[in-house]
């Protein structure tokens, strides 16, 4: 029996004030990086998937990004900026 699957992981890159475009509000956005990885008994091999996005804190609008867009983004943001652990997300099959 061979057991594989994807596990996902995102990791939040920075915290920018922007104005979002939703909402019209300058507020804090989240930076995200998602990632989802191919699995082989549990084990994760390689990234088949890489995803960036923004989120606005005032409202909850998401937005997708670039991977260009979003490393010029961190860079604005980089100043004291801390980096947390990975949340997962598992897809078994």
């Amino acid at each position: 029996m061979i057991i594989f699957g994807t596990k996902g992981y995102l990791y939040q890159l920075a915290i920018l004030t922007l104005v979002c475009g939703q909402c019209g509000n300058p507020a804090a956005h989240t930076l995200r990086k998602r990632v989802t990885k191919f699995t082989l008994f549990f084990v994760p091999l390689f990234p088949i998937s890489t995803k960036y996005q923004t989120q606005c804190t005032f409202c909850g609008a998401e937005q997708k990004l670039t991977k260009e867009q979003a490393e010029q983004l961190q860079a604005q943001g980089a100043g004291g900026q801390a980096h947390g652990q990975p949340q997962q997300q598992h897809d078994r099959f």
